[in-house]
């Protein structure tokens, strides 16, 4: 017998993730937060109203609140909902559209 094999360790094999199968897209997590999923059938303005990505404190313990869809309804009266993280720039465009008048309503331009 070699000394060499006489001499061999037989270690625990680590696992080839390389070789598995990768999992399909809607059994992955691909957000940090499930709130920031797009459902893939389509939902009313209503359902995505009622929809809630962030409900935690924050670092500072404030307790913080964040819709997964902003509902905007538009000067021709048109409602639309607007995804947190996919629409963010619209929905910046449309916070800066905002207007008060002198009563404190909110005037959309």
């Amino acid at each position: 017998m070699d000394n060499q094999e006489e001499k061999r360790i037989d270690q625990p094999v680590s696992v080839d993730w390389h070789s598995q199968e990768e999992p399909r897209a809607k059994e992955r997590n691909l957000t940090a937060n499930p709130g920031d999923r797009i459902a893939d059938e389509p939902q009313s303005i209503e359902e995505k109203a009622k929809q809630v990505a962030v409900d935690s404190p924050d670092i500072t313990g404030d307790h913080i609140t964040v819709p997964t869809y902003f509902i905007v309804e538009h000067p021709d009266g048109h409602e639309e909902a607007l995804h947190h993280v996919k629409d963010a720039e619209e929905i910046s465009d449309v916070i800066r559209q905002a207007r008060v008048d002198e009563n404190g309503n909110r005037i959309w331009w």
